[in-house]
């Protein structure tokens, strides 16, 4: 019994195919290895920040101690940058000012249209971005403003005995999602704009 051990043929497609591919790997494996998910610490023109206490200059009561304690977690969930406790030992200083909280009417009661239903919350806070090192500010009077929505009612007309039914309870209750919805796009303008 005779073995054939002719050399295999090759069409013109497949080495075509195969003279394509190997550029194209080579090209897939040097983009992966170069790109970088996310910004890292090597990128920030800082690796240390103190966040100065927020400064309330609204009518919110109580909202500054919140809104302080919020953006402190955020950056320490993101973990990009260390925070201190003094600017002295601090690369950068990031300031917060609560500049504006205001609602707007976003549904009436069915039962009577001169009655708000529902609101839309807006927070607003300027920041300012300082270089501890050279003094130089890496940014100052950014606007961020962030919303919520707040239902006065229940949508079920009386309220059982011991639940609240007013405005004032239900914006109570958004503040600390209004100041963690800040918090969140307060850190990603310091860290992720560069």
């Amino acid at each position: 019994m005779r073995r054939d051990r002719s050399i295999p043929r090759f069409s013109a497609c497949g080495l075509l195919w195969r003279a394509l591919l190997l550029p194209c790997l080579l090209a897939g494996l040097w983009t992966g290895c170069a790109y970088q998910l996310g910004s890292g610490r090597g990128s920030l023109p800082f690796s240390t920040l103190y966040i100065a206490p927020t400064s309330n200059k609204t009518k919110l009561a109580q909202s500054r101690a919140i809104v302080s304690s919020e953006v402190r977690q955020a950056f320490i969930r993101d973990g990009r940058v260390a925070l201190e406790d003094h600017p002295d030992r601090a690369d950068a200083t990031l300031e917060i000012a609560l500049t504006e909280f205001r609602r707007e009417v976003a549904a009436n009661r069915e039962d009577d249209t001169g009655l708000a239903r529902k609101f839309t919350l807006f927070l607003t806070a300027t920041c300012k971005l300082r270089d501890n090192r050279t003094g130089k500010i890496l940014f100052e009077n950014r606007l961020i403003t962030v919303q919520r929505e707040s239902f006065i009612d229940n949508g079920l007309g009386d309220v059982p005995l011991g639940l609240s039914n007013d405005q004032q309870q239900s914006e109570y209750n958004e503040v600390p999602q209004l100041a963690k919805d800040l918090a969140d796009q307060i850190t990603h303008t310091v860290l992720d704009v560069w």
